[in-house]
């Protein structure tokens, strides 16, 4: 649970297209319902099943463009011809509450939130191999050919950065998948540098009674 005496962590999960981050995150909620998800904003069209403001925000590309003027954006990155961006205010203010908030985002951004927050935990989603990347973007039916030859090229230069991250979740299995990433969020939720100075306290007091 969230402590309003100690900062919210950001988790930043990223991984290449397709290989299933808001599948795991989905897989994952139920256990970790007090994570807060950041809604990224987005100039992409809407995919059948999606909703504005669930998914993502979707905006235009003039309005996206005012916003990163304007400094309103953690984060933002151009991708596939489309621009994805993370709002800065919420994340900013969930923070400054103490609650927890999970940043599903592009390798260029998550680089860039590592420059604005570098206390933010990062987690990288790699799919088995190269072969069921492209069987499962081509599955979705939502890409014609010279997007998904992109997004395949894309995926190679984002798999090779692996090892800027804290952590690494192989999303073979959904199931085990959401295990690993949970237990990441907890672990990190448990380092002793996390306690806020009222729970050592705590700890001192109940010492000092015994």
């Amino acid at each position: 649970m969230s402590d309003a005496a100690r900062r919210g962590i950001p988790f930043v999960m990223t991984g290449a297209s397709g290989v299933g981050k808001e599948s795991l995150r989905r897989e994952a909620a139920p256990a970790l319902d007090d994570l807060t998800f950041s809604i990224s904003a987005t100039t992409r069209a809407l995919r059948p099943g999606e909703t504005d403001g669930v998914q993502y925000h979707f905006l235009t590309p003039a309005r996206f463009e005012a916003l990163i003027a304007e400094g309103g954006l953690l984060e933002w990155a151009e991708y596939v011809g489309d621009y994805y961006g993370t709002p800065r205010a919420p994340v900013d203010a969930a923070l400054a509450e103490g609650r927890d908030v999970l940043l599903e985002i592009e390798l260029a951004g998550a680089r860039q939130v590592r420059e604005t927050l570098p206390e933010a935990v990062t987690i990288f989603v790699a799919p088995p191999d190269l072969a069921e990347l492209e069987r499962r973007l081509r599955g979705r039916g939502t890409d014609d050919e010279a997007k998904i030859r992109k997004r395949l090229a894309r995926a190679r230069d984002e798999i090779a950065a692996v090892r800027e991250f804290d952590y690494v979740v192989v999303n073979d299995d959904l199931a085990d998948a959401a295990r690993t990433f949970e237990g990441i969020v907890r672990a990190e939720r448990a380092r002793a540098a996390r306690l806020p100075d009222g729970a050592v306290a705590r700890f001192l007091q109940t010492a000092a009674d015994v």
